[in-house]
């Protein structure tokens, strides 16, 4: 296995994998992969693809058909993978890049959010030195919701208990040393609430309308999973009707036709995102919770890895498939 094509690149990953990669033949495609651009892998024997990309039935088809045998993910999720029909192809993720740094992002959004750290620096590069409006409240003692206690979302409880904060959780697969409670009770007492758990048609829109009005005036959401995981109009109607103190966002459920390019350029076309972005009390952050210099070499090193086990007939580690 020599031949690897690489879709939705950015100079930051040739960076990192052509440290890795000195002994394969790579082609850095800035297009994101899917049915139509999969006609470029032909003559590959591996595509690396990332979040944004849409490995529907038909992108792997073709794949297959031009010979790709590896689909080497260099993301942790897959729900952008049609799993159903990947069994034409090998398929491999990098599950564990920095859960600290996704942690460490999101309470990044937190803070941001509850001091008016953004509306400040704003103010004072206008000479404005007013601090009317951006009062916040302590986070000492209050109570965060944790939705999903993999890596990311212990990593974030660790350091939410460095506040003084008290910590509930919400998962499937409970793990020790957590407050467990039901959805219910979590979405009642809790003044934020983070997601950190993955997508599927179970989790789809968990954040509903119905959710919301479970909610306490007032509280803080984090998202810095899936979009899908919320609702996106009902999360307007929450912070329209005071549900939401403020929303701090580093993933979008559209955000495939956005979030890593510049679009500065040209009008926003999606009435939903550009009503989000006009409220002052909503972050929203391109996915980059993971974009630190330690993930970074270690999706290059996981992914080189699991191509190298395939190309060597090795078991593989990171393996995905239609049952997991």
């Amino acid at each position: 296995m020599k031949k690897i094509a690489f879709f939705d690149t950015k100079p930051y990953d040739r960076t990192w994998f052509d440290i890795l990669a000195k002994h394969y033949e790579i082609a850095y495609f800035e297009e994101k992969l899917n049915r139509h651009t999969a006609t470029l892998t032909d003559g590959f024997d591996a595509v690396c693809a990332f979040v944004n990309d849409r490995v529907d039935a038909a992108a792997i088809d073709r794949m297959h058909r031009c010979g790709v045998q590896l689909l080497a993910l260099r993301c942790a999720g897959f729900s952008n993978v049609d799993m159903q029909a990947a069994g034409k192809l090998r398929v491999v993720r990098v599950p564990a890049y920095s859960p600290h740094a996704v942690a460490e992002h999101t309470m990044g959004l937190l803070l941001t959010l509850n001091r008016r750290l953004h509306r400040a620096y704003i103010r004072t590069r206008d000479f404005n030195f007013s601090i009317v409006g951006l009062t916040g409240i302590d986070l000492y003692k209050k109570t965060v919701g944790i939705i999903g206690t993999g890596r990311i979302g212990r990593a974030f409880a660790e350091i939410c208990r460095g506040f003084g904060m008290r910590v509930l959780a919400y998962d499937k697969y409970p793990a020790p040393d957590f407050e467990y409670v039901s959805l219910d009770t979590l979405l009642r007492e809790s003044d934020v609430i983070s997601l950190h758990c993955p997508l599927s048609e179970e989790s789809y829109h968990m954040l509903d309308r119905k959710a919301f009005d479970k909610m306490k005036k007032g509280v803080f959401l984090l998202n810095t999973s899936r979009g899908a995981l919320i609702d996106s109009e009902a999360l307007l109607d929450a912070l329209n009707n005071g549900t939401l103190r403020g929303a701090g966002l580093d993933v979008y459920e559209e955000e495939a036709g956005y979030f890593y390019e510049d679009t500065s350029d040209r009008i926003m076309d999606d009435d939903v995102l550009a009503r989000l972005l006009s409220f002052n009390n909503v972050i929203v952050t391109s996915h980059q919770g993971f974009f630190t210099r330690e993930a970074l070499d270690n999706i290059a090193r996981t992914t080189m890895e699991n191509i190298r086990e395939f190309a060597a007939g090795e078991p593989l580690t990171n393996r995905v498939s239609a049952e997991a």
